[in-house]
């Protein structure tokens, strides 16, 4: 299969599916008409906008997964550029006004296409064989379950839509309002797709694009972390199962040893090295396709240049990082988190590139993960590397942090993690961890988590669903926060874990209600 191409155009791609205005019109040739869904290679040309579609919300797996974590610098940065989505979404001050995201960061576009795709897969499509149709649709649900995942995590129950009315002609927008799920109906549909994409999956574990279109193994990499979810938090009616743990261990265990941990961290994400033997499932980019967005935490030539000092004392004159004039500092991890790696800690500069002022003081960092390559006609920098969803080492942390629910050997999963990343360093008896408490191998885990997960978009996520001593999230913790003594979210703003819906999506549908805390 080709590298993902902008080959997929559909109604409703830049609108909303709960807006009137987005629905009053119905193009010529849609996918819910008959000029469609004649072929296979019909049928894989939508699958593979399926993961065009997927591949652009890499954005908003940062923002919703990471960004408020608590690891984020605001404000100014040192670099004299303001750092984008500060307020509300780095500081945690949310009103339904002011939400940082609307219109469900137009995920709905996106399920809706799958919905038509599972439809029409489903009920027509007779010119493919039953392990063609299997594949296609154990890809389509998997697909579908994650995106609604990031929805539930975020939002709480949201609408659960599952047809494509739209596609087939119903553009009555009225015809279309629909509530939200609570988050128990939610969290179940979710669960249904992951075991529609396992079952549909089957034995197959084929995987294509280099590991850059969805597999079995990307879903039971997504069925552990959504029944971890499930075994630990708490979310309006959805309270924690007992017997998810072991569903997600199950999951999980099926992972082991199928995959290992590359030698060097910063081998994981090379632009060369694409769908290596630790990527379980990445977002493509391409050199003269698509680019990612990690350009946002560099810098400019003319911000940093000259201005700054190397961890060796000398003035920074030279592109250290080659980004020819292709970056902007608009985001920043805090120095208390930079710092919190050990020096022997390989990550500590293979993810970041720190910088000093004049007399030796701590100034800031930009990171060095994800670059890309350099485009050999343009000797431009191209931010082209993979945008990995799940690789091993998450399998390894969250076995972890399953065992330690069931009071096990977290040591056993952590110390691998741990092994690779001081590289020639590791000494076990030094950097090795032994178990403890529960909370003690929680925040190890975490602590763990916090170094590996750099701009992939889990911190937030973590410590939502991390628990303390007590079982209460780590997010009210401020063992967990950096650069202060005040937890990420105050125990009596506990209505913040759930992200407000935006005043305007609540105008255009009269059945939606907002999160509690939340006006209107």
């Amino acid at each position: 299969m080709k590298y993902l191409k902008h080959i997929f155009v559909s109604c409703l791609m830049t609108g909303m599916l709960l807006s009137c205005d987005a629905l009053d019109y119905k193009p010529e040739d849609y996918y819910g008409s008959s000029t469609f869904w004649d072929n296979e290679a019909q049928v894989d040309g939508f699958m593979v906008g399926i993961h065009k579609n997927l591949r652009d919300i890499n954005e908003y797996i940062f923002l919703f997964g990471e960004a408020r974590g608590g690891t984020q610098r605001t404000g100014s940065g040192t670099q004299g550029v303001s750092y984008d989505y500060s307020s509300p979404i780095k500081d945690n001050n949310f009103t339904y006004y002011n939400t940082g995201v609307s219109n469900w960061a137009k995920f709905y576009p996106k399920i809706l296409n799958i919905n038509e795709f599972i439809y029409e897969v489903e009920n027509n499509c007779d010119f493919l064989d039953t392990a063609a149709r299997n594949y296609y649709l154990g890809q389509a649900y998997g697909v579908r379950a994650y995106l609604y995942f990031h929805l539930y995590r975020t939002f709480g129950g949201v609408p659960v839509v599952k047809d494509p009315d739209v596609m087939n002609g119903i553009t009555n927008a009225g015809d279309l309002y629909q509530a939200r799920a609570t988050a128990k109906q939610t969290l179940d549909f979710i669960k249904e797709d992951i075991t529609k994409s396992e079952t549909a999956f089957g034995d197959d574990e084929t995987v294509n694009l280099n590991k850059g279109m969805w597999s079995k193994a990307a879903t039971m990499a997504l069925k552990g972390e959504v029944y971890l979810w499930s075994a630990k938090v708490t979310t309006d009616d959805q309270s924690p199962a007992s017997g998810d743990i072991a569903t997600a261990k199950n999951a999980l265990s099926g992972l082991i040893g199928k995959y290992r941990l590359l030698d060097d961290y910063a081998d994981v994400f090379a632009y060369e090295n694409k769908g290596n033997d630790e990527v379980i499932m990445a977002l493509r980019f391409v050199d003269g396709e698509k680019s990612n967005w990690i350009y946002n935490f560099t810098y400019t030539d003319a911000d940093f240049l000259n201005k700054f000092y190397g961890v060796n004392g000398l003035l920074i004159t030279s592109d250290t990082l080659v980004l020819n004039n292709q970056g902007k500092q608009r985001h920043e991890w805090k120095e208390g988190f930079f710092k919190s790696y050990d020096d022997k800690d390989m990550r500590k500069r293979e993810i970041f590139l720190d910088y000093y002022d004049q007399e030796g003081n701590y100034s800031g960092t930009v990171l060095r993960k994800c670059l890309g390559t350099i485009n050999a006609a343009t000797n431009k920098r191209v931010f082209s590397d993979d945008y990995v969803i799940y690789r091993y080492a998450d399998v390894l942390l969250m076995m972890a942090e399953v065992v330690n629910m069931e009071g096990g050997d977290v040591a056993s999963y952590l110390n691998q993690v741990r092994k690779r990343a001081y590289g020639s360093n590791y000494d076990e008896s030094v950097y090795g961890y032994t178990n403890g408490t529960f909370e003690k191998n929680e925040l190890a885990i975490l602590y763990e988590r916090d170094k590996e997960f750099v701009w992939e978009g889990k911190r937030w996520y973590d410590i939502r669903r991390m628990w303390d001593a007590n079982h209460k999230p780590l997010v009210f913790s401020s063992e967990v926060n950096y650069d202060t003594q005040e937890p990420v979210v105050k125990e009596n703003d506990a209505y913040k874990l759930l992200w407000p819906i935006d005043i305007e999506t609540l105008n255009k549908d009269p059945e939606l209600v907002n999160n509690p805390g939340y006006m209107k």
